[in-house]
């Protein structure tokens, strides 16, 4: 198996090698060993690093990728973890889409002036609720 050095994982990976010894700390990565005072990396490592990435881009928390790799190294997806954060994710992809529509409404509205638009004044009492972002694209409920 033929090592990488700390620095050639990193630029291969698209990550900083102050990051590889933080995912190296938190136990999802692991060198190989020593070349003077630089770690080595099996050329598997970057592979973990890509579904590290993918998790964290999904909205994963480091402890959560860090379950998906099993004691052995191999990787070990909960796959009703995924369907979790899937779901997460369409519960987002839905209040953005309202966030969008108000927005959008906003831009175009004809009124003289925001506060004389009904639709515009509702929004403001729904984030003024805490409900900014609601099912309704108006701020009904």
């Amino acid at each position: 198996m033929t090592a990488l050095d700390i620095g050639e994982v990193a630029r291969r990976a698209g990550v900083s090698v102050s990051a590889l010894r933080f995912y190296e700390e938190k136990g999802l990565i692991a060198s190989v060993g020593r070349r003077g005072l630089r770690r080595q990396f099996g050329e598997d490592v970057l592979e973990r690093l890509q579904l590290i990435a993918a998790g964290r881009a999904a909205g994963f928390t480091l402890a959560e990728i860090g379950r998906m790799f099993g004691a052995d190294g191999r990787v070990s997806v909960d796959r009703q973890m995924l369907e979790e954060k899937a779901a997460e994710l369409d519960e987002v992809i839905a209040q953005l889409d309202v966030l969008r529509t108000k927005l959008r409404h906003a831009a175009a509205c004809p009124a003289p002036s925001h506060l004389e638009c009904p639709t515009f004044r509702r929004m403001l009492r729904a984030a003024s609720r805490g409900g900014g972002v609601s099912r309704s694209p108006f701020g009904e409920p």
